[in-house]
């Protein structure tokens, strides 16, 4: 039987961390949709993401993008986040904008350029120095388009080296947690492909590495769930970025395109223990043509869900049915769980926690939105930097 007060205690000490970028202009490689009221600064920034914890109460921190969230002083930024009830969460690197990392960063042939785009992730452990972070998070675009365009053996060295040299700044406190993507902007061979080859590298370099998991940089089909539980079993998995996916890394609402995929990974991480160690629990997310605040509020509340879902399996009743060989049984106990309506748990879970049981709702009541309608007016918005 589920211990519903468990349940309950889970989902309240929940935390999703929202990503600063989310908060401003971003959208396809078409176009993007400016808004009015959006964010001009990383203040700003922060402003918005502190109404979505307001609402939801699982959402204190908050992912920085350097050099998107560029400031003067990050002490400065770290304690605006303090005021307004928020921590400064992942330190998120950007070696893929520069003209000089067009054939690639880390990876690159020419030392110099190597040179450079480390010289940038050292920063960004600087950065975490002053703002209280302790991931930084790592994606690299680099790869090949052509057979034999460059030495594929030659890459992943250049890249150990690399990774090893920033793995050797980190604080004890810190982690370095690295991103995979099966394809693009790479389109023949991208040198952090898969969740084998970012194991891989953190594993050679020690403790302080771990592979985070984006649900959307896998192709069709892909079993996520058995990614996470391998990584877990093994101690590797250091966090998620978590969004929606219909044809490729389409950066929507997370639990928007499959949420039983979301429900399975969400099982995965509560059987191995995910919810009670450091994997870190990040959107990672574009809102092209939807309201970015209530949008994230919203995937908040369906990452809320899935969790419920998740850990209201009755694992006394699925492991009986597993060891018995009952395939029918066994599936129909994550079935039940998956089909059970969580939302009257979830509204009782937030009014115990003195919140709004309806956080959408509740935020079209509070006036920010014409708030910052009225008084965001000149300067430049927020973008990705695209």
């Amino acid at each position: 039987m589920t211990d519903l007060a468990a349940v309950k205690a889970a989902l309240k000490n929940q935390a999703v961390e929202t990503p600063s970028w989310a908060y401003g202009n971003s959208g396809t490689r078409f176009k993007v949709f400016a808004q009015q009221g959006v964010p001009r600064t990383p203040w700003e920034k922060l402003d918005d993401a502190a109404q979505v914890h307001a609402f939801t109460g699982v959402a204190p921190t908050v992912a920085l993008h350097i050099p998107w969230d560029k400031v003067e002083d990050y002490a400065a930024l770290a304690k605006h986040a303090e005021e307004r009830g928020l921590r400064l969460g992942a330190i998120n690197s950007n070696t893929f904008q520069d003209d000089d990392f067009k054939l690639g960063s880390v990876c690159h042939a020419d030392a110099a350029v190597r040179r450079k785009a480390v010289a940038h992730l050292v920063e960004c452990v600087d950065i975490m120095d002053a703002t209280g972070s302790r991931d930084l998070k790592l994606w690299f675009a680099d790869g090949t388009n052509y057979p034999g365009q460059d030495d594929i053996v030659a890459r992943q060295e250049r890249l150990g080296e690399a990774l090893a040299e920033v793995y050797a700044r980190l604080g004890d406190e810190q982690r370095m947690l690295l991103e995979y993507k099966f394809f693009e902007p790479a389109f023949y061979a991208t040198d952090v492909p898969d969740w084998g080859t970012a194991y891989a590298h953190c594993l050679k370099l020690g403790p302080k590495a771990q592979v985070v998991v984006d649900t959307g940089h896998h192709a069709p089909g892909t079993n996520i769930e058995f990614i996470v539980a391998l990584l877990l079993r093994e101690g590797k998995l250091g966090g998620f970025d978590f969004n929606s996916r219909f044809y490729a890394d389409d950066d929507l609402m997370v639990g928007a395109a499959d949420p039983f995929q979301l429900f399975r990974i969400m099982y995965e991480v509560g059987r191995g223990g995910g919810f009670t160690s450091d994997v870190a629990f990040m959107l990672d997310q574009c809102h092209n043509i939807e309201a970015k605040i209530p949008a994230i509020i919203r995937s908040v509340m369906n990452v809320q869900e899935a969790t419920a879902k998740a850990l209201l399996v009755d694992r006394e009743a699925l492991g009986a049915a597993q060891v018995s060989g009952d395939v029918l049984a066994a599936n129909a106990v994550l079935m039940d769980a998956f089909n059970t309506d969580v939302r009257p748990l979830l509204r009782e879970v937030r009014e115990e926690m003195g919140l709004d049981a309806d956080p959408i709702a509740a935020y079209a009541r509070s006036g920010w939105a014409e708030k910052i309608v009225a008084e965001r007016v000149g300067g430049e918005q927020a973008g990705w930097g695209a």
